[in-house]
């Protein structure tokens, strides 16, 4: 039985991963600094007694473990960089025996590259990223280092997925939201893949690059055409339709490489 380690497992998405690996048979190791249902080893990754014990008899990672955007402002840069970075160089050496290392990064690293001028963004894997902070700036260069890795490694850019008013979640799911749900499968499938590089892990939206201009400039028209069944849901809800849609993420590598499949 593979064994795995899934790193900042008392969080949001590393428990969901978690849970996802057990449900499907995997045997799972979980390392958090704080006490979680699928936490087994609790501490700070950035202790070499740490790391050896939750990556005894691991033979793959996921590594979620990180300071995200809501820490940017309040926890000192050099913290981000030990953290998010440090800590992740530590993992890599560290990893005697695995065969198989997935990285959660985010979209957010695309950053200004995601500002649109005339049409919205379509964001693929080509797009470069352009950093704003220091959040972004440190998950990019964690997947660098674990794209430059020997071992076999794939970094998915995961798409917001976390808590959010209903009305608001429902908008970002029309564009730029992911289920929690789609996302543990994604690291799932990515785990049981050989897929390398960088995949997009975002929703299953209706639009395609034709619309973008649209989108931008009258973004219900398209909603309207495209998708009548989120109108009447917006509808029903009394929730109003985004005048303008500014970019639009696409899994499509992601379904062709490991199968995702969104719902």
């Amino acid at each position: 039985m593979t064994v795995v380690l899934v790193t900042g497992s008392s969080g949001l998405v590393g428990s969901a991963i978690a849970r996802e690996l057990t449900t499907a048979g995997w045997a799972v190791h979980g390392l958090d600094t704080r006490p979680g249902d699928w936490t087994t080893h609790v501490g700070d990754l950035r202790s070499p007694s740490v790391r050896a014990s939750a990556l005894d008899g691991v033979t793959a990672v996921v590594h979620t473990a990180a300071l995200h955007a809501p820490h940017v402002g309040e926890v000192p840069a050099s913290e981000f960089w030990s953290v998010n970075v440090d800590a992740t160089a530590d993992l890599l050496a560290s990893c005697a025996g695995v065969t198989r290392f997935v990285y959660t990064s985010s979209t957010s690293v695309y950053g200004h590259a995601l500002v649109p001028q005339d049409r919205a963004v379509w964001v693929t894997e080509h797009l470069k990223p352009q950093p704003r902070d220091i959040y972004d700036e440190t998950k990019l260069a964690a997947e660098t280092l674990v794209l430059d890795s020997e071992l076999s490694t794939v970094v998915l850019r995961i798409a917001r997925c976390f808590p959010e008013p209903p009305q608001v979640q429902a908008a970002h799911r029309l564009y730029r939201g992911v289920s929690l749900d789609d996302v543990a499968q994604a690291h799932r499938l990515a785990l049981a893949s050989q897929a390398t590089g960088v995949l997009n892990i975002a929703g299953n939206y209706p639009f395609s690059p034709t619309d973008t201009v649209e989108l931008w400039n009258d973004a219900p028209a398209v909603i309207v055409r495209k998708a009548p069944d989120i109108l009447d849901t917006f509808t029903a809800h009394n929730w109003p339709l985004p005048a303008r849609i500014d970019r639009v993420y696409d899994s499509t590598l992601a379904k062709k490489l490991i199968g995702y499949s969104p719902t």
